[in-house]
């Protein structure tokens, strides 16, 4: 079975202190969780970023940058910046949400599914999807396709067989958000089932989903996201105190079932990522 890649994702843009006082917040936090993952195992690091004043949300170059800067320097991990921008208003959104390409980063998140999300409307029309998705081919950045439910894997195929993903294309199957697909094993092998032939995949579970859901992941030949961005707990009323012992739980698990956890180098050839410039 190919080597297990465990991302890392650190923060998001809905945990928050009041929630877990370990929360990461400054660009310095954020690069040091990051960097404690990677040292326990983690070959790829998903960055948010927050104004360090408030803790809320931020989508700022000048953070992205701190963030990739810091990591960079002191390790060879691979970088996911998000695209997300959930909370970002205004004009021109769509090609706002594409600055993180201009920091160069391994891989950038690839939202392609308007949704019903935390009490509001997640916009991604299909049109910003074709046009992300052409963005990062020609900047050599990998896209990583968040299906949050089966007919986002649906209309993932559709950028696939247009051309506009290199192979292989990769997927993040997230399982758990509400209004989107359940955290069961029926969701994941009936989204898994529909990815393009050839695809390479990672799964995340919130809160006590996570565990189980990435656990199933790793058997099926999947890779893993795990971290405060999808839960903030290490067991039943248990706050975690670092990202890196979701790590740490991913590689022992990893290890009990005979499974070997990829190095950044392993993942970067897993994925076909291009060099860091």
């Amino acid at each position: 079975m190919e080597k297990l890649i465990i991302t890392a994702a650190v923060i998001g843009s809905a945990p928050t202190r009041d929630k877990n006082p370990h929360v990461p917040s400054s660009p310095s936090e954020i690069a040091d969780e990051a960097l404690r993952c990677w040292r326990a195992g983690a070959a790829v690091v998903h960055v948010h970023v927050r104004d360090p004043e408030t803790g809320q949300p931020a989508f700022e170059k000048g953070l992205f940058a701190e963030v990739v800067e810091r990591v960079r320097s002191d390790s060879d991990m691979l970088i996911n910046l998000t695209t997300s921008a959930f909370n970002l208003e205004g004009p021109r959104v769509g090609e706002r949400r594409l600055m993180p390409l201009e920091l160069r980063p391994d891989l950038c998140s690839l939202d392609i599914g308007t949704m019903n999300f935390r009490g509001r409307v997640f916009i991604n029309p299909p049109d910003w999807g074709e046009m992300a998705a052409k963005r990062m081919r020609e900047a050599g950045v990998k896209p990583e396709i968040e299906a949050f439910d089966l007919g986002h894997v649906v209309q993932a195929r559709h950028l696939v067989e247009q051309g506009l993903v290199d192979d292989p294309p990769y997927f993040q199957i997230c399982l758990g958000i509400a209004w989107g697909a359940e955290a069961d094993l029926e969701s994941l092998l009936a989204m898994k089932a529909r990815l393009p032939g050839g695809s390479q995949w990672s799964v995340l579970g919130t809160g006590s989903n996570q565990l189980p859901m990435t656990t199933h992941a790793l058997l099926l030949g999947g890779h893993v996201r795990v971290g405060f961005e999808d839960n903030l707990y290490l067991s039943r009323g248990g706050l975690a105190e670092t990202n890196a012992q979701f790590v740490e739980r991913a590689v022992t698990l990893a290890r009990q079932l005979q499974r070997e956890v990829a190095t950044c180098e392993e993942a970067r050839s897993i994925l076909d990522l291009r060099p860091v410039p």
